[in-house]
């Protein structure tokens, strides 16, 4: 059971559901989230107005309960519209805001070593031709930031396969995909045997590449571990650990370059420990090899900087954070490369290990997720 309770300036209306607190909603907003076919696109709901078309001095006439809407007309338009309750719940904002910096999202699961046991996979042939599968694991990706395909082809190019299940290639200066293997003369660390300690891949560039796929061709070599290590869960330590140390690493910038290729210079500025407006931790970005001089943290706080750089490392080094699984022919993953750091051991010279890499958008991947979470809603109805 509703009820519709207009505000004496009826500059707002309240809404009761049943017992519970009021839910109030301002006749500004209810005007600019109409969806009658004058002010959305029947096709794409789309705005087909700008705010500048809604007086200024929009209020609220009359708002009343009709079955499961709430029918507002707003002054000094004359405009009737209904509000489907549901969704107005569902939007509401008159709420308990969450706090605190560094929080993270809804549906975010921070990790350690002990996700081992429970690493996010599936095949890929089963998520290729069944929809609930491809949801369910990038359901996954999304909550922990990564995830691992087994059983696909061995073949030159089937990385772009593992893309084309959410999104699109991101082309950089590397290509569209580029080679993991031993190289004489190496134009990145990447393509040397040696190990590398955990790291986001690009933090040069501007905007990062949010999603990347490696998949194995060959791997008779040595070594040559994968490890992930989730980066929101290195930051909850230090922030747990020194909240100075935390608070400096995401008020100030460092800086980051490449120029290791021909006619190549990338620099970015961004915090290691990326932080929303409203707090909300959004994005890490580590790389030993790619920071450049930091130059803008004050001259009082650049030993205090230098400090919780050096233990926000030593966090993402320690064993306890890392999951380690090995990728076999035919085996891929894909990271979060806003979010979860990656590295592998270092492998001998003798036998073979041959990765395709390539960049894609997180973006894409959460549409898919969206979309497939959409289309089985609508069949549970």
């Amino acid at each position: 059971m509703y009820d519709a309770t207009l505000a004496a300036d009826a500059r707002s209306v309240a809404l009761s559901t049943g017992g519970s607190a009021p839910v109030r909603f301002h006749a500004i907003w209810l005007r600019d989230n109409a969806w009658d076919p004058e002010t959305r696109s029947p096709g794409n709901g789309q705005r087909l107005i700008a705010l500048r078309d809604i007086p200024a001095e929009t209020a609220i006439a009359s708002a009343e309960i009709a079955g499961d809407k709430l029918r507002v007309t707003f002054t000094p338009e004359g405009k009737t519209v209904d509000y489907d309750i549901a969704w107005l719940l569902a939007h509401a904002y008159d709420r308990a805001h969450a706090q605190g910096r560094g929080r993270t999202a809804p549906g975010i699961e921070t990790w350690d070593n002990g996700l081992m046991c429970a690493v996010p996979v599936a095949d890929f042939a089963v998520v290729k031709s069944d929809p609930a599968a491809l949801r369910g694991w990038l359901a996954k990706v999304a909550r922990y930031g990564f995830g691992k395909l087994t059983n696909g082809p061995v073949r030159d190019g089937a990385l772009f396969d593992v893309v084309g299940l959410f999104g699109y290639v991101r082309e950089t200066n590397y290509g569209r995909h580029f080679e993991v293997r031993t190289e004489v003369n190496p134009t990145n660390l990447a393509y040397t045997g040696l190990g590398l300690q955990a790291h986001t891949d690009n933090p040069y560039r501007d905007p990062v590449p949010s999603v990347q796929v490696l998949y194995c061709l060959e791997s008779s070599a040595a070594g040559g571990e994968n490890m992930v290590v989730d980066g929101f869960r290195a930051a909850e330590r230090l922030k747990a650990e020194n909240p100075d140390w935390f608070d400096v690493l995401s008020r100030h910038c460092a800086r980051f370059e490449y120029a290791g290729s021909e006619g190549v210079v990338l620099r970015s500025r961004r915090p290691m420990i990326e932080l929303s407006p409203d707090g909300e931790l959004v994005a890490v970005r580590f790389n030993n090899r790619s920071t450049a001089a930091i130059t803008d943290v004050p001259f009082d706080e650049m030993e205090t900087y230098y400090a919780a750089y050096r233990r926000f490392g030593e966090i993402i080094d320690d064993p306890a954070m890392e999951v380690t699984f090995r990728l076999n022919p035919g085996e891929s993953f894909v990271v979060d490369n806003t979010r979860v750091l990656h590295s592998r051991k270092g492998y001998s010279g003798t036998g073979t290990r041959w990765l395709q890499g390539c960049y894609a958008d997180k973006d894409g991947l959460l549409s898919k997720l969206a979309a497939l979470s959409g289309t089985f809603a609508e069949a549970a109805e």
